[in-house]
């Protein structure tokens, strides 16, 4: 019998053959239009999901535990856009289990990414909590792929809109700090498209025991 062993973040992260479905998931939804989701996006969720784990206090282990189910949550892309939390957490099964990652550890992660997207999210423990608020909240001009303005559609106007963006995170509240050119966007598409993300974050803060927090051009929203 194997022995199952602890795998880290980094042995994820070097793992090629990760590496080629995270690349071709983002080549499929460039083909459909979508922002980017590939290693920027990803390595930005796992940073931030480490961040919110380790600020409040948690185990390195399960810090490590996030940091690698943020790196692998949009993997199931490859498949279909479409239902592609459950399809991930199903690949990312297979994959971490090759690399005989312990049973717990796996469970532990294809759970928080087969819940991580909105239209069935629930932060079901503190690593898919912190995935999902790590994810949700990554708006961002750079994520914009369409070069044509005048092409836009409102998920291109919102994240083109977005000048500054940064996660605060606290013992006790964790904020999401915009800065938007209302010229590009305006508060209401915004919220347009990102209010059930917002309120799933704030869901998934209550799961880590703190508030979540909405501040754009200095202004509190919620």
């Amino acid at each position: 019998m194997v022995e199952n062993k602890y795998i880290k973040f980094e042995d994820v992260k070097s793992n090629e053959d990760i590496k080629a479905y995270i690349s071709k998931a983002d080549e499929s939804l460039t083909a459909l239009g979508f922002t980017e989701h590939s290693f920027p996006h990803v390595l930005k969720v796992a940073s931030v999901a480490k961040e919110i784990l380790e600020t409040l206090g948690y185990s390195e282990h399960e810090v490590e535990l996030a940091q690698i189910a943020g790196y692998l949550h949009d993997i199931g892309n490859v498949i279909n856009r479409i239902d592609h939390a459950q399809s991930g957490a199903m690949m990312a099964f297979r994959l971490l289990d090759r690399m005989n990652m312990r049973a717990s550890d796996i469970a532990t992660i294809v759970t928080a990414i087969g819940n991580h997207d909105e239209s069935t999210a629930f932060p079901v423990n503190p690593v898919a909590a912190a995935l999902i608020i790590a994810d949700k909240t990554d708006v961002r001009r750079s994520r914009v792929r369409n070069r044509s303005t005048i092409q836009f559609d409102i998920h291109d106007r919102v994240n083109y809109s977005v000048t500054k963006s940064e996660v605060l995170v606290t013992e006790k509240n964790i904020c999401l700090d915009l800065e938007i050119d209302t010229d590009v966007c305006d508060l209401m598409e915004y919220f347009e498209i990102f209010l059930t993300r917002m309120m799933l974050c704030k869901k998934a803060a209550e799961v880590l025991s703190v508030s979540f927090s909405l501040v754009i051009n200095g202004q509190k929203m919620m």
